[in-house]
Order: structure tokens, then sequence, then C-alpha cells
């Protein structure tokens, strides 16, 4: 049985086809992933909670946010996983010679993206903007992003600012950026440049993508082993009755 979405720890989880989400329509939807790690940040940070809430097609940022539906409600979620949800978009976009803009990352990985996406995808019309390192951005700051990608008019934006800088910066602005699909897909940047070693997809299909990913870089498991702990630790409490969620 499909369900369009799952509603799991209080986030409602998109868990259909990504074929049914438009790229060519009026106002600005936003592709946004979540995760344990990500629920933890949302415990600690109130701005990226709603942005979570409030994305339009919230999916899966590997498989075990799912663990949660099916222990809670007895409901799986559909896996499209940001590499799934990146590949999808960008195979439609050059089927119908449309424009891509990435919005994040350093200009290093962004003009390999060029590169790599003329390779696979030589009928996407692609431009792009390095914003600065930096925990927050400045008005003026702000104002040139949004400037950047309206003049060009992208029909899809994936924004690689890491987590949460990128959902909240989506959340701010997705009002005034002219564009059909805006999609937070992170590292996925990194991926498909080949500045970082990719996940072979045969490592999500077994859902052992994450024991790779921890593999390859430790640094960022240690970092967010506190966020996951806690989304586990609430999932067993939530299942024996001893917590509720918001």
């Amino acid at each position: 049985m499909s369900y369009r979405y799952v509603e799991t720890l209080g986030f409602n989880v998109f868990s259909d086809k990504l074929s049914i989400i438009p790229i060519e329509s009026n106002g600005c939807k936003v592709i946004s992933t979540i995760s344990p790690n990500s629920y933890g940040i949302t415990l600690k940070e109130r701005e990226f909670k709603n942005a979570l809430k409030s994305t339009d097609y919230l999916v899966l940022d590997g498989v075990y946010f799912a663990f949660a539906s099916i222990l809670l409600k007895g409901k799986n979620i559909k896996r499209n996983q940001g590499p799934d949800v990146f590949n999808h978009f960008m195979q439609r976009l050059n089927e119908k010679g449309m424009k891509a803009f990435f919005l994040g990352s350093s200009e290093d990985t962004l003009a390999r993206i060029k590169v790599q996406a003329g390779k696979q995808y030589p009928n996407i019309d692609i431009d792009s903007f390095s914003p600065p390192f930096k925990s927050e951005f400045s008005a003026g700051e702000n104002n040139t992003m949004v400037q950047k990608i309206n003049n060009f008019q992208p029909d899809v934006i994936f924004v690689g600012m890491t987590c949460p800088k990128q959902e909240i910066w989506a959340f701010r602005h997705r009002e005034i950026i002219n564009a059909s699909l805006m999609v937070c897909i992170g590292n996925v940047f990194d991926w498909f440049a080949g500045t970082q070693k990719a996940v072979h997809p045969v490592w999500y299909k077994l859902r052992l993508g994450w024991f790779i990913r921890i593999l390859l870089r430790p640094e960022v498991f240690k970092r967010n082993i506190g966020n996951q702990i806690r989304f586990f630790s609430d999932v067993l409490l939530i299942f024996i009755k001893l917590k509720k969620y918001d």
C-alpha cells in the first residue's frame, strides 16, 4: 500500500513517487530531507523545526527515520534519499531542456558540477553561485543570492549549504524565489562533483548506506552521534508510552 504522506514524530514525510512532483508550476515548492540527526537538531533549533514542518515534500535522508514510522505507525516510508532526488530531477530537466541553479559549496566544486553535468545531462542550462562560508548571511548577501537566482529564472534550484543552514535559507526565501522547485540536498554536491567519494547505490538498497558513510567520514558520525542517540531514545520512549511528541 502507498501513502503519499506518513506522519511520524510530528513530521509529514513524503512517501510516493518523485514523478508526481511538478517542475512546471507557479510558486516555489521545497524539498528537504529528514534523518535521525536532523530530528535531533529540530529539538534545539525552533526555526529549523518549522522549516522541516513547512516543507512541501519532506523525504528520507537515509532509511532510519522510516524505522520510527514502522515501529510507531506500522507504516513504511518510500525511500527517496538525496542522491535519488537529485538524479531524478536532473534526468527530468535534461529530457525537457530546462534550467538548474546550484546554490552553495565552493567555486571549485561548482565548476566540477558543471563539467560533470555537461557530460551526464547535456541538455540542462546551468548556473551557480558560491555564497560566503559563514554561519549567518547579511541582508546584502541574501539579496545577492536571490537576485542571482531570479535573474537566471531556473526551473529547479539545488541548495547545498549543509544542514540546517540550507533548509532555513529555503524557508526564509521561498516566497521571493522565481523557480518551481527548491531542493535541499547538501552533501550530494560533493558526491556529484567527485570531491568526496559517493556511496554506491547497492549499499542504499541493502540499507547499509549509513554504515559506509561512517567508514568514509567518521568525523561526521562523531559530530552527529548525540542527535542520533536522542532520536532512537525518543522513539523507544514513545513506543513504550513514556513520552509524547509535539
